[in-house]
């Protein structure tokens, strides 16, 4: 079992290194292809998201039966057979919904795409095989429940580096040597789809824990029923995360021609960015607050909760801030198109900034995942699908891409300011405005005073590589500038110093 500090190092590498190929990758894909059959591969990446509607919070399910299996509060036949149940739900439930797409296609194709230049039967072809691509990279994400609940994320990193690679960077030659066109891409996605499953497969099997000779696993659907009420309560908040992050793209994809649906796929990719680079810190995270609390050190837990979120606050909120403040300078640098970069700026300031106040929202989910009691977790979501969802739509349907931007920054903040407060009182008594003044504004504020001064006063070039390397050195400062507010740094650098130091003393195991 590898450390806490070794797991999310493993997870921030791997995790920037997806967000970074993808999001570099992306302008390539645009000049090859076109911006219409791009936009074929904006709808695919909103289409993987809903497809999410479909675990019914069942991989989150399995990766914290195994986090409790390590730490001893399962056994490995009950853990198997859950695994073997949840087997059986993901191949019928995602080869359903991946059919009706099929038989659906030629209907998307006509009715729901505006195109000008690729044929129906073009875009219909596309469809199927998106289907059967993310059928398979949903498989895929049950597997990688189970080896992040047991905690082999330094394998899971590696391995997650070495399919990204595949399918963002080793596409482009393929597109230059067989032709840019939707049918290669994503026949290509199909096969590199195929193989990430199957080894996911074999390595999750590897790790689950051997049963008695002669001791049957067999499939019991009655294995799921003891998780079956926290399943659903996570599916809920799955399904409304959805609903409030995908809504406006889903209809954006009918409303905006295709082209311009790439421009705003675009925009809203590198805001993702943000998402992105949270990831990993709460995937190593969510195993291990599981395991402290099924091993009763709810102190240890508290004292990780905030250590974590003071490390989010450094990453994911210092480039949220950045990207806001340099928004159309960060969009020339990456797309060479200066109409576009004006055009997408504002769209970038909204996500990016709603996405850095969702990494810090979502700690107290974590809190409660990790005590198995998503409730209250519920009641907000159900909130956000009420009010928050017929509010993006409308936005949406009034002021297009803008009007969804401010609506999702707007919603974070409001969960941020109202709903947060309650769940702590609840969870943790007496910790939500320290956490909130000492583990997140000690540290935001100084960060956005740099980010505002440093931005200001840069004299943007008007080279890309250039504005490239002014944006690094604005990033690099306004996490110089925020480092010395955090109590987390500043006492790992007191240890440091201290002549009792030994490396690797303290560290989680």
């Amino acid at each position: 079992m590898s450390s806490f500090r070794a797991s999310v190092v493993a997870s921030y590498t791997s995790q920037i290194y997806i967000a970074l190929v993808g999001i570099v990758m992306m302008p390539a894909y645009l000049r090859l292809m076109g911006a219409e059959a791009y936009g074929l591969v904006g709808f695919f990446t909103m289409l993987q998201a809903w497809f999410q509607l479909l675990d019914f919070g069942l991989s989150p399910t399995l990766a914290r039966e195994c986090a409790r299996f390590s730490g001893g509060a399962t056994d490995g036949l009950t853990l198997r057979r859950l695994v073997r149940a949840l087997e059986f739900v993901f191949v019928v439930l995602g080869g359903a919904a991946a059919l009706g797409l099929t038989v659906g296609s030629d209907w998307i194709a006509v009715h729901w795409i505006k195109a000008a230049s690729l044929s129906p039967a073009q875009i219909a072809l596309a469809v199927q095989l998106m289907a059967a691509t993310v059928a398979l990279r949903w498989m895929s994400g049950l597997y990688r429940g189970a080896l992040g609940g047991l905690e082999q994320l330094v394998w899971l990193g590696a391995f997650n580096v070495a399919v990204a690679t595949a399918r963002f960077v080793l596409v482009v030659p393929l597109l230059q040597i067989a032709g840019a066109t939707p049918k290669v891409f994503f026949v290509y996605q199909v096969l590199i789809a195929t193989v990430e499953v199957s080894v996911l497969l074999w390595r999750t099997y590897a790790r689950l824990p051997r049963v008695d000779s002669g001791v049957r696993v067999g499939l019991r659907l009655p294995a799921l029923r003891d998780t079956l009420r926290f399943s659903l309560s996570v599916a809920f908040t799955g399904a409304v995360w959805v609903a409030v992050a995908q809504t406006d793209k889903l209809i954006l994809s009918t409303l905006l021609p295709l082209s311009d649906y790439a421009h705003f796929t675009l925009a809203v990719l590198l805001a993702s960015g943000v998402t992105v680079v949270s990831g990993p810190l709460s995937v190593a995270l969510l195993p291990r607050l599981s395991r402290l609390h099924a091993q009763s050190a709810g102190t240890e837990a508290i004292a990780l909760y905030r250590q974590a979120t003071q490390g989010m606050t450094l990453t994911a909120v210092v480039i949220a801030l950045v990207l806001a403040v340099a928004a159309e300078p960060i969009l020339f640098a990456w797309t060479g198109d200066r109409s576009l970069a004006h055009g997408s700026a504002p769209l970038l300031q909204l996500y990016a900034l709603g996405n850095g106040i969702l990494a810090l929202a979502a700690f107290p989910y974590y809190l409660q995942f990790a005590k198995g009691d998503v409730r209250l977790h519920l009641v907000g979501n159900v909130i956000f699908l009420v009010v928050l969802v017929p509010a993006i739509v409308l936005a949406t349907l009034r002021h297009g891409a803008v009007g969804a931007g401010w609506t999702w920054l707007a919603a974070n903040l409001l969960y941020g300011l109202l709903w947060v407060p309650l769940v702590h009182k609840k969870f943790a008594p007496g910790l939500h405005l320290s956490w909130l003044a000492r583990d997140i504004g000690a540290i935001l504020v100084p960060a956005a005073v740099a980010a505002a001064l440093l931005t200001a006063w840069t004299p943007w070039p008007s080279g890309r590589f250039a504005i490239a390397a002014l944006v690094a050195l604005v990033t690099l400062g306004v996490l110089v500038a925020a480092l010395p507010f955090s109590s987390l740094v500043r006492t790992t650098l007191t240890r440091w110093r201290s002549p009792a130091y030994q490396p690797g003393a303290g560290t989680a195991k």
